[in-house]
C-alpha cells in the first residue's frame, strides 16, 4: 500500500515517503512511544472535550465563551480538568487497541483490495474505512466505562446550583475517578459502566470509518492538485519532461494536517447528533416516579426535540469540530512520526 507518486499522470513526479505497514514496525517501540506521546496529545486537548461535554448536557444553548468563562470563574483552571486523572488511564490501553485494530486491518485489507483489482486510491480509501471501523470498535471495549466516569466527572459541578444546574445530572457526588467507578457499579452494576455502549458503537465506528477514507481520499486529492500545478509550472518554464519533486517533511505535515482538518469536518457533521445523545445517556438521568432512572435513547431525542428541536443535537459542534480537528491533525502527524520512529530499519525514511 505504496502511495509512490499522488497522480500518475501529471507531468511532474511527486515522491511522497512511502506507507509503513504493521510488519516493518517494531512493536515494542511503537506501543512504548505511542502511549508517552498521544499522553501529551489528550492532556492539551481536554479542555475542549469538558467544554463540547458541558454544552451537551446543557438544557439550553450556551455558548464556548460563556461556559468557558463560568468554568474559570467558579472552578478555575481545574474546571478544565476534570476527570482527565481517569481519562489518561483508560488512553493508554484504549489507544493501544486502537493502533493495534487499525494497522492490522489496514495492511491486510488493503492487501487484499489490491488483489481484487482495485485501483490504488480506491483500495486505500476502503482499507482506511475498514480500519477505522474495527479500530473504533475495539477501543470501544475499554473506552466506554473510563468515558461514562470520566464525563460524570466533567459535569457534577453543574449540578451545583446557580444558573446553570442541570437537574438531571446523577445526584451522585464523586471523589474521584476510582470513587465514581466504585459507586456506579454499586447503583447500576456493571451495566452502568456500559451505559450508551450500543451509541458508542454507532456514533464512534461510523464516525472513524469516514473519518479515515475521508482523510485518505482528501491526502491523495491535495497531493494531486499539487501534482497538477507542478506540471503546469514546468509546461510555463519549458520543461517538456517535467521535474521530479520530493516534498520536505514541512510539506509532508502540512498536507497531512489540512487533509485531517478537512477529514474531521465532515465526520464531525455526519455524526454530531449520535454523539450528543450518547454524552446524554452517559451523563443524565429520567426522572421516573420519584426514583431516578436510566434515560432510553427515545427519551433523550425527546429530551432534545423538546429542548430546541433538531438543532438541539448540534450543540457544542464548535467545539466538537475544533476538538475532532485539533486531534486528528496532531495525531495524525504525531502518528506518521511514530510509525517511522518506530519502523525496524530506518533505510528510505527521513
Amino acid at each position: 500500500m505504496s502511495l509512490g507518486t499522488a497522480e500518475d499522470d501529471s507531468a511532474s513526479e511527486i515522491h511522497i515517503p512511502a506507507d509503513i505497514d504493521w510488519h516493518m514496525l517494531d512493536k515494542s517501540k511503537f506501543f512504548f512511544l505511542g502511549a508517552a506521546l498521544f499522553s501529551g496529545v489528550s492532556a492539551a486537548l481536554y479542555p475542549i472535550v469538558v467544554l463540547k461535554t458541558r454544552q451537551q448536557v446543557s438544557p439550553t444553548p450556551i455558548s464556548s465563551f460563556k461556559m468557558s468563562f463560568a468554568i474559570m470563574r467558579h472552578e478555575g483552571f481545574r474546571g478544565f480538568y476534570r476527570g482527565f486523572g481517569t481519562s489518561l488511564m483508560g488512553t493508554i490501553p484504549a489507544r493501544a487497541l486502537y493502533m493495534t485494530a487499525l494497522e492490522v486491518t489496514k495492511s491486510n485489507v488493503g492487501t487484499v483490495t489490491v488483489r481484487l483489482g482495485y485501483s490504488d486510491t480506491t483500495a486505500t480509501a476502503i482499507a482506511n474505512a475498514a480500519a477505522g471501523l474495527s479500530s473504533a470498535m475495539a477501543a470501544q471495549l475499554v473506552w466506554t466505562p473510563i468515558d461514562v466516569v470520566s464525563q460524570r466527572l466533567m459535569v457534577q459541578s453543574c449540578s451545583k446550583g446557580g444558573k446553570n444546574t442541570l437537574s438531571r445530572v446523577t445526584s451522585y457526588r464523586y471523589n474521584n475517578g476510582l470513587d465514581a467507578f466504585r459507586k456506579i457499579v454499586y447503583s447500576d452494576g456493571l451495566r452502568g459502566l456500559y451505559r450508551g455502549f450500543g451509541i458508542s458503537i454507532l456514533t464512534y465506528a461510523p464516525s472513524n470509518a469516514v473519518w479515515w477514507a475521508s482523510y485518505s481520499v482528501a491526502h491523495r486529492l491535495i497531493w494531486g492538485g499539487f501534482g497538477c500545478y507542478m506540471g503546469k509550472k514546468d509546461h510555463e518554464n519549458g520543461l517538456v519532461n517535467g521535474s521530479s519533486f520530493k516534498p520536505d517533511c514541512r510539506a509532508t505535515v502540512a498536507v497531512q494536517g489540512l487533509s485531517a482538518a478537512m477529514a474531521s469536518g465532515v465526520s464531525a457533521l455526519i455524526t454530531m447528533p449520535l454523539d450528543t445523545i450518547k454524552t446524554r445517556l452517559q451523563v443524565l438521568d429520567g426522572d421516573e416516579n420519584g426514583q431516578r432512572r436510566p434515560l432510553t435513547i427515545a427519551q433523550t431525542v425527546r429530551n432534545l426535540v423538546k429542548e430546541g428541536g433538531f438543532g438541539a443535537c448540534y450543540r457544542g459542534l464548535g467545539p466538537r469540530w475544533a476538538s475532532m480537528a485539533m486531534s486528528a491533525t496532531t495525531m495524525i502527524t504525531t502518528y506518521e512520526f511514530l510509525k517511522r520512529l518506530s519502523t525496524k530499519t530506518q533505510d528510505g525514511f527521513p
